[in-house]
């Protein structure tokens, strides 16, 4: 209960042109039953497959980080017209049918009320919780975007440099602190195929065990992937941050936020504290889902999340 009230007043300190539209209960009055909906789909969803709450994590960074929090992630290609989907690094973003799922409910429930961007941020945090991470509240209140072209997206990779990464964050309106939470916390459910971590396997200071065990693994054919998290992979906690002090974090990235001195104190703290990590993570993933929202009569409600509404 005192985390939700933590989050209560987190709200007074996002950007306030943000907030301005966007609330708690949003859609309170025109589909009582929204948040219920999607919780119930993400529920459903969880108990046969542990893996969304990564999924949907993935996708929601991926949809934010790209002109803002609109679902534009969400628009299918179609000949001739690419989308943000089509591009390298969202080609295996996944976790789209729940998505769809809600959006038929939703849809049969209360038509052309409740965003597309909304359903990814109250699915991701609907799953997050399932996932043994925090509960928070989110504001809703979103609205789709309608633009969605893989020229604009420009997403970090798992050799970013710190400094490269606090620069993408912070133009986002996120600080150093945002950047070490979101990154662990989502890295914390995650899984990175072998060809994505060859680096670190050739780096002598990586934990021998783990080097080890991750070269066996990846001698298999069809780059095979491996979790992020070795401790408690489908967890949403401070595991990893652990893991990353001991040397034994498999992505660069993660492994660089351990060495660098601009953020090795967070992880340190994240570290030694789930409760701290608990916290932050859901002030941060409350603050990335501000990002450059559309509200009140900008963008549109998509009847159907993989088409603007005027087809196009």
């Amino acid at each position: 209960m005192r985390s939700i009230t933590a989050l209560f007043f987190l709200f007074c300190f996002l950007a306030p042109s943000a907030l301005a539209q966007l609330r708690s209960g949003f859609y309170g009055r025109s589909c009582p039953r929204a948040e219920t909906i999607v919780a119930n789909v993400v529920a459903n969803r969880f108990r046969r497959d542990r893996s969304i709450t990564a999924a949907l994590l993935r996708m929601q960074f991926h949809d934010c980080f790209v002109r803002g929090c609109d679902a534009s992630l969400l628009i299918d290609p179609r000949p001739g017209r690419p989308s943000e989907k089509s591009t390298g690094p969202n080609a295996s973003v996944r976790g789209y049918e729940i998505i769809d799922e809600a959006k038929r409910q939703l849809e049969a429930a209360c038509p052309r009320t409740v965003s597309c961007a909304d359903i990814v941020t109250l699915a991701t945090r609907d799953s997050v919780a399932l996932a043994g991470g925090p509960r928070y509240l989110v504001p809703t209140g979103r609205r789709d975007g309608l633009r969605s072209s893989p020229n604009d997206v420009n997403l970090p990779g798992p050799t970013i440099p710190v400094a490269a990464s606090i620069n993408l964050f912070a133009a986002q309106g996120m600080n150093t602190n945002d950047m070490v939470t979101l990154i662990g916390g989502g890295h914390s459910v995650g899984i990175a195929h072998c060809s994505l971590f060859q680096d670190r396997l050739a780096d002598p200071a990586m934990d021998r065990s783990l080097n080890a065990r991750l070269r066996n693994t990846c001698r298999a054919p069809n780059d095979p992937s491996v979790f992020l998290d070795q401790r408690t992979p489908f967890i949403v906690d401070n595991a990893i941050y652990g893991e990353i002090r001991r040397q034994r974090a498999i992505l660069r990235i993660d492994q660089n936020l351990g060495l660098d001195r601009s953020t090795r104190g967070i992880v340190s703290s994240f570290a030694s504290s789930n409760t701290l990590f608990r916290q932050r993570f859901a002030q941060a993933m409350v603050k990335m889902g501000t990002i450059r929202v559309l509200t009140g009569r900008s963008g549109e409600i998509r009847r159907n999340c993989r088409v603007f509404n005027n087809g196009r």
